[in-house]
């Protein structure tokens, strides 16, 4: 019943989504959206780099310097949303 979608009616679902959200807000919305999916895909990396690397054995000593806060960008150059990240702290210890 709802099995194969064909060209007929992958137009019309881009017709409507034009009528509903209007063809002025659909660059903006898609915008938005690369904009999203490179955050995330940093971020993803991120933890994943993170992973990676092992976690100090021991708690630092009162004397050594906390880590350097590290900032992600969402897309080269992109400096309008890039923010400082602070790394997590194991508070349970």
């Amino acid at each position: 019943m709802f099995g194969r979608l064909g060209a007929p009616e992958i137009i019309l679902i881009l017709v409507v989504i034009v009528l509903l959200f209007g063809a002025k807000k659909l660059p903006d919305m898609a915008r938005s959206l690369g904009k999203s999916a490179r955050i995330l895909k940093s971020e993803a990396k991120a933890m994943k780099s993170e992973g990676q690397q092992t976690a100090p054995a021991d708690p630092p000593q009162p004397g050594e310097q906390p880590p350097v806060q590290r900032t992600i960008q969402s897309a080269p150059g992109d400096v309008s949303s890039s923010r400082p990240v602070t790394e997590p702290t194991d508070s349970t210890r």
